[in-house]
């Protein structure tokens, strides 16, 4: 990877015996941990930085900023933490990782931003604590690697690992929220809700104005990742020296018309990406920044890194679930036997139900898989029993069941895969990570947190900002584009609303992928796509660096063979 971290709780023999000095940007040396960083742009103002000193030595890795704009984010906290303690994590803002180590107060710890949106990977399998941002490089210190059967189910059957699994038995990643010490791992109180009645959207405008100034500093040229739908557009409107966008999209699609029509109505430049091969295969590219937990397919835009030619690029990855609601139960009425969601929050909701909807689990499709695998699970047992375990643990920080499902949701969110690459090749803000605008999601009641609040606030920093309306999102009211969208379909010679992402399945039969990724494996080719994805996934992420033992797929048995 272009970026890593990667450290021990002890000296520098420790880490020389797992990694070389020379293969990092700089080393630090404390008196518990020694870490490394490996990062082209460390030192950019509003990302990664290191300081040592008389106090001891800091490391943050990623995009961070802190009060009164202090030139290096490192020093600052590790001064605010010999007189806050852990508290002074509360001053950080961005999406990271931080290292301490403090020689006064005698504490060594890596922590998490609230949201835990970069991953932290640690074992202590080979006798010391070792830990870093890139799963394979932790796990290659292993002794004996072997899969984790629960973290493998789950990935195949809901497209993410949850909790504090991963791929192996001795392989752990920090909970969201959180500190890894040398002997344990602390939970913190960052991102808890706490919901009151205020101006949500006065407030929530005002503070993506501010989360927007923010990151408008960064340097070089400025690219966004554009949708046509409502997340990316205010950045568009807000950080004026965007020079590109890009949208991945067959030029005629729909999406990719009005995404062009958004781009020139902020003077932007827009190039819109094929979707082939490059959209739909997972390789290296791709599969390493999943790190065998999260599918490769919410990585849109891997295969196109080579022709996107920015420093910085930004997203609106996380709008929708933490302004817009994604991961709260909507209440829905049947329309024509179709259950359409009504714009209201669902007063006495199911949350394995509506968690189970929220990351795509199709029934069906898990039981014909269930036939493919070697283990003698009940896939709908066995999502259900672990669903609702991930549940109870995030049930101290939410005040809800509906706050408990978007809680749970945000823990094990499955899209971050997109912005781990993103952030590995540009320095990539993201603007959902805002210290603020997490406090508004937390402060906020589920009821307000919707859609039209969103809009609202959009507006109120940009009043044409709905000048070109998502395609599939002619009208103001979600109910009346679900029937649209109904009609649509079901009336003949009436087009239909195009999907905004590539259709997988046509992509997959176009480009013979049953045969070029699975094709000592026949048997599974009748599965839909995103799932054979998940395979080839799990496949090409122990490929990468695995043993040679792991590469057979020993988890999926061959046709007409026993279970076992």
């Amino acid at each position: 990877m272009n970026r890593e971290l990667f450290g021990v709780f002890g000296g520098s023999e420790t880490f020389e015996r797992f990694r070389s000095s020379d293969e990092f940007d700089e080393v630090l040396y404390g008196s518990t941990v020694t870490v490394g960083i490996r990062d082209p742009d460390l030192g950019t103002p509003g990302w990664s930085a290191t300081y040592t000193g008389e106090e001891g030595c800091c490391l943050i890795w990623g995009e961070v900023y802190v009060p009164h704009d202090d030139q290096n984010a490192a020093r600052w906290l590790l001064e605010e933490y010999e007189t806050d303690g852990t508290d002074a994590l509360a001053g950080l803002n961005g999406s990271y990782l931080a290292v301490v180590d403090s020689e006064q107060s005698g504490g060594a710890f890596v922590a998490t931003d609230p949201v835990r949106s970069r991953e932290c990977f640690y074992t202590d399998d080979a006798g010391a604590r070792v830990f870093g941002t890139d799963s394979a490089a932790v796990g290659r210190v292993l002794s004996d690697p072997m899969l984790h059967r629960d973290s493998l189910l789950e990935f195949l059957h809901l497209g993410v690992t949850l909790g504090e699994k991963t791929a192996f038995t001795d392989l752990c990643r920090l909970p969201i929220d959180s500190l890894l010490t040398p002997k344990s791992v602390v939970s913190l109180d960052r991102f808890v809700y706490r919901p009151r009645q205020f101006d949500v959207v006065d407030e929530l405008a005002d503070r993506l104005e501010r989360a927007l100034r923010r990151r408008a500093s960064l340097p070089g040229r400025k690219g966004l990742l554009l949708s046509a739908g409502y997340d990316s557009r205010i950045i568009l409107s807000e950080v004026t020296d965007i020079e590109h966008s890009y949208t991945v999209g067959t030029p005629t699609a729909a999406e990719v018309r009005a995404a062009k029509r958004l781009a020139s109505q902020y003077d932007a430049i827009h190039t819109a990406f094929q979707p082939d091969e490059r959209y739909i295969r997972p390789d290296d590219s791709k599969t390493r920044y999943t790190h065998g937990i999260k599918e490769s397919l919410h990585i849109h835009h891997a295969g196109y890194t080579d022709e996107i030619q920015v420093d910085t690029m930004y997203h609106g990855l996380l709008f929708d679930t933490f302004f817009r609601g994604h991961f709260t139960a909507e209440n829905t009425v049947d329309v024509f036997g179709k259950r359409v969601p009504t714009g209201r929050l669902e007063s006495n909701p199911n949350p394995v139900e509506t968690l189970l909807e929220k990351f795509g689990y199709n029934r069906e499709v898990s039981l014909e898989l269930a036939e493919m695998l070697s283990f003698d699970v009940d896939p709908e047992t066995f999502v259900r029993e672990t669903i609702a375990r991930e549940l109870e643990t995030v049930r101290d920080r939410v005040d809800s069941t509906q706050n408990a499902i978007s809680c749970c949701g945000i823990a094990n969110q499955p899209s971050v895969p997109f912005h781990a690459h993103l952030s590995d090749n540009f320095l990539t803000p993201f603007l959902a990570t805002d210290r603020e605008l997490i406090d508004w999601h937390l402060r906020t009641p589920p009821e307000r947190r919707t859609t039209d609040t969103f809009l609202q606030a959009c507006e109120r920093i940009d009043p044409h900002i709905l000048r070109h309306r998502p395609p599939d999102r002619p009208y103001d009211a979600t109910l009346l584009n679900e029937v649209e969208g109904f009609v649509r379909r079901k009336t003949p010679f009436l087009a239909s609303f195009e999907p905004p992402w590539p259709n997988r399945e046509l992509l997959f039969e176009r480009h013979d992928l049953d045969r070029r990724l699975l094709a000592d494996f026949e048997h599974v080719h009748t599965l839909p796509a995103r799932h054979k994805l998940r395979i080839t996934d799990i496949r090409g992420w122990l490929e990468w660096w695995s043993q040679s033992q792991m590469r057979s797929l020993p988890w999926l048995r061959p046709p007409d063979s026993s279970v076992v």
